[in-house]
C-alpha cells in the first residue's frame, strides 16, 4: 500500500468508528471504489489499535477510575459503582462477541451481506430509526451508572446488529441506549466505552490471524495506520459529541439517507445494465 491508501483507510475507520455512519459498510466502498484489496492482518491489527487507543484516551479520567476500581476489587464485597460499570461493559460485549464467533463458523456468510442493497436498506432504517429515538429521546434520563444487566444485554444485543455492514456500531448502541431510557449525552458515553472490549477483542483476533498466518506488511504501515487512525478518532469523538449537543443526530440522517439513495441507484443502475 502506498502512503495516500494507508491514510485513507486509516481516516475512514476512525471517523467511521465513532459516528454513527458505520464503518464496515465505508471501508467496502472505499475499497470498492478505488479498486483496492484487503490490506492484511498487521494493518487490520494497527488500525484496531489506533482506534481504541482514542477512545481510551478521551475517556482516560473514566477508565482510569474503573482500571483502579477492578484491581482494588475483592471477593464477597460489594461492587462499587466503577467496578459495576466495568462489569456490565463486559456483560454488554458479550452478544457481539458471540455473534462474531458464530458467524466465522459460516464461510461465505460477511462477505454475502457486502452487498449495495443491504448497505442502502441499513443506511436508511437504522438512520430513521436513530433520528427518531434521539428525537424522543431525554436529557435528564439514565446515565451509565444507573443500568442494570438486562438493559444493558439489550444494548448488547443491538450492537450485535453492527455486523451487519451499514447498521453502525455507534449509532445501533445509542438507539438503543435511548430507547430504554438513557439520557442523550449518557447513550452517546456508554456507547463509546463500550467500543474499548469489542474494539480489543477485534485487535485480539487480528492477533491471532497473524501469529498463525504471518503477514508481509511492513511496519511502518503498521504504525502509520495506527497512529493517523488514533489521531482521527480522538478528533472524531470530539467533533461528534460536540455536533450532538448543538445540533443532534440530523446531519447524520441527511447523510445516511443521501448514502443509501446512492447505493440504491447504482443498485438499479447496473441491473439494468446487465
Amino acid at each position: 500500500m502506498d502512503t495516500l491508501q494507508v491514510l485513507t483507510l486509516a481516516i475512514v475507520q476512525a471517523l467511521t468508528e465513532f459516528l454513527p455512519i458505520s464503518s464496515s459498510a465505508h471501508l467496502f466502498l472505499a475499497a470498492e471504489l478505488f479498486g483496492w484489496s484487503y490490506q492484511g492482518v498487521l494493518f487490520d491489527l494497527g488500525l484496531h489499535l489506533g482506534t481504541l487507543a482514542a477512545v481510551l484516551v478521551y475517556y482516560r479520567q473514566q477508565w482510569l477510575r474503573m482500571g483502579c476500581a477492578a484491581i482494588a476489587w475483592r471477593p464477597g464485597v460489594t461492587l462499587d459503582p466503577d467496578q459495576r460499570l466495568l462489569w456490565l461493559l463486559g456483560i454488554a460485549t458479550l452478544p457481539a462477541a458471540v455473534a462474531a464467533l458464530v458467524m466465522t463458523q459460516f464461510d461465505g456468510l460477511a462477505l454475502a451481506m457486502r452487498r449495495h442493497e443491504v448497505i442502502a436498506a441499513t443506511q436508511i432504517g437504522f438512520g430513521l430509526l436513530l433520528w427518531w429515538a434521539w428525537q424522543r429521546g431525554k436529557v435528564d434520563g439514565r446515565d451509565e451508572y444507573q443500568l442494570d444487566t438486562k438493559i444493558v444485554l439489550i444494548i448488547g444485543f443491538a450492537q450485535a446488529l453492527a455486523l451487519v455492514p451499514g447498521t453502525s456500531r455507534s449509532g445501533i448502541c445509542i438507539t438503543a441506549a435511548l430507547f430504554l431510557g438513557m439520557a442523550r449525552p449518557a447513550a452517546a458515553r456508554f456507547a463509546f466505552l463500550m467500543a474499548v472490549p469489542i474494539i480489543g477483542l477485534g485487535a485480539l483476533h487480528a492477533a491471532k490471524e497473524l501469529f498463525e498466518g504471518g503477514d508481509g506488511t511492513p511496519l511502518s504501515t503498521f504504525f502509520l495506520g495506527m497512529i493517523a487512525s488514533a489521531i482521527a478518532g480522538l478528533a472524531c469523538i470530539a467533533l461528534f459529541l460536540r455536533i450532538l449537543s448543538k445540533i443532534g443526530m440530523t446531519p447524520f440522517l441527511i447523510y445516511r439517507l443521501g448514502l443509501g439513495a446512492l447505493l440504491i441507484w447504482l443498485s438499479f443502475s447496473g441491473l439494468r445494465a446487465e
